[in-house]
């Protein structure tokens, strides 16, 4: 049975996706274990979504109730979130619909941009990273493997997708009013992820040509060098910082990479610098307060006196306090997501209807799953019959094998109905009337061994599809 945990900017305070967000990757782990029924976890995190999606092993009827308990408490304990908290805004999709629910997000559906691209690859990345943890199975393996495909599919055949739509295009568009012009336009970049490098492109396409890139982890250079840009050094990037029109953050630090005391420090370093022209830009003329941050240089320009900061990461990398400082206006997730635009309907509603056709299709091809065990049960009985049978001709003299051919198309003409109806009564939901059948008419059960008999079902299945068309 899949099940998915979802928390999104539609259901859950923009604190709330922080903290989530912030512990993702430990989430993973933690809900496998948590309860026996859970076989696998899959976690996806954005700046605007955290989303479990698990596999359980739960038998007809049984309720999910306890292992979904279970796996609240999971995620509140490694985000540290009180589970009463958890179970009052995270939404609950179970059995078909969460095929249904994952191709929307996967597709960019469910964004705050509608069709923004970046979480097609977010949704791939928590594959491989689950990959890497060891807690997929199968059923999740083949569930995020069609989203990808699905996201794929709507991006082609809609256009949804292909405008560049984003967090950080939209960041901009709402930045418009604030910059008079993009060409003469000093941006400071924080950050040298996937994240930055679709900054910088949407930079670009405005005409932003004077971008400086700084990285907390010392990555700048490197990127810097694959972009053609300026690298900033952590004893620059305050004076960097206080004379950029634009800051736009987007790093996965766990920690306030711009706040009050940068951007002072590097106005209090012009200060001092011009105060004292003779050792200018030496630590030694800095207040005492500006040295300590170990962040002084020479500013290449005066401070600018309007600031935009954009702060594009989860969790923030700005903090609030930047707004203390004069001049200076902060744009941050929170305030993004409330000027989504709303969606366009023609392209939406196309992409939709490629999402709900996958969807079910994907059910009907689990529900088909469901019934493997009995679908191979009944057909060794019957080649079991058939070898037995063969043999009894063989020892009595059928040696062109003509009796043998007629015994192998009968046994083909046999299973045909029983076949068809059971892809029938698993898209109806009536798996259970197929299997009551064959073990009232044939005294046969199920597999116990599941796993190895639904591989073997698949090629039955194929066998049988083959001999229809043959």
């Amino acid at each position: 049975m899949l099940i998915c945990l979802t928390a999104s900017h539609k259901n859950a305070g923009f604190d709330m996706l922080e903290r989530l967000s912030v512990t993702a990757d430990a989430a993973g782990p933690r809900l496998r274990e948590g309860h026996p029924s859970v076989q696998g976890a899959v976690v996806v995190a954005t700046c605007n979504r955290f989303e479990a999606y698990l596999d359980l092993d739960a038998a007809e009827g049984d309720s999910p109730v306890p292992a979904v308990h279970e796996a609240i408490r999971a995620v509140g304990a490694v985000a540290g979130l009180e589970p009463e908290e958890l179970r009052s805004t995270f939404g609950f999709v179970h059995g078909n619909a969460v095929a249904g629910h994952l191709f929307a997000v996967a597709s960019g559906l469910e964004s705050v941009v509608v069709g923004e691209g970046e979480i097609a690859g977010q949704v791939r990345r928590s594959l491989e990273r689950a990959r890497g943890e060891g807690t997929t199975t199968p059923d999740l393996e083949r569930l995020f493997q069609r989203a990808s495909q699905i996201s794929r599919r709507v991006k082609n055949e809609t256009g949804i997708g292909n405008e560049g739509r984003s967090v950080v295009r939209l960041a901009l568009e709402l930045a418009e009013s604030r910059i008079t012009d993009w060409a003469a336009t000093r941006v400071l970049l924080v950050g040298t992820g996937r994240f930055a490098g679709a900054s910088l492109a949407a930079l670009r396409d405005r005409g932003v040509t004077d971008v400086r890139v700084f990285s907390p982890s010392g990555r700048a250079a490197k990127f810097a060098t694959n972009h053609g840009i300026e690298a900033v050094g952590r004893r620059d990037v305050a004076a960097a910082a206080a004379t950029s029109d634009v800051i736009v953050t987007c790093t996965t630090a766990e920690h306030h990479v711009v706040d009050r005391a940068l951007l002072e420090a590097g106005r209090a370093g012009f200060e001092a610098s011009v105060a004292d022209v003779s050792v200018a830009g030496s630590p030694a003329a800095a207040p005492a307060a500006v040295r300590s941050l170990g962040l002084v240089a020479e500013p290449v320009a005066a401070p600018v006196e309007r600031q935009l900061v954009i702060d594009l990461g989860l969790p923030r990398n700005v903090a609030p306090d930047v707004v203390e400082v004069h001049g200076v206006e902060l744009l941050d997730l929170e305030t993004i997501r409330i000027h989504a635009p709303l969606e366009e309907f023609g392209a939406t509603d196309a992409a939709r209807a490629i999402v709900g056709g996958a969807a079910r299709a994907f059910g009907e091809a689990r529900e088909e799953q469901d019934l493997a065990p009995a679908v191979v049960a009944l057909r060794r009985h019957v080649f079991d019959l058939l070898d037995g049978e063969i043999e009894r001709a063989r020892s009595r003299g059928d040696a062109d094998g003509r009796t043998e051919e007629a015994l192998r198309h009968m046994a083909g003409v046999l299973l045909h109905t029983p076949m068809v109806r059971s892809r029938e009564l698993a898209r109806a939901g009536e798996q259970q009337a197929w299997i009551d059948g064959i073990a009232a008419i044939f005294g046969v059960a199920p597999e116990a061994d599941a796993a190895a008999a639904t591989s073997e079902a698949h090629g039955t299945l194929r066998d049988d599809a083959r001999e229809r068309h043959a």
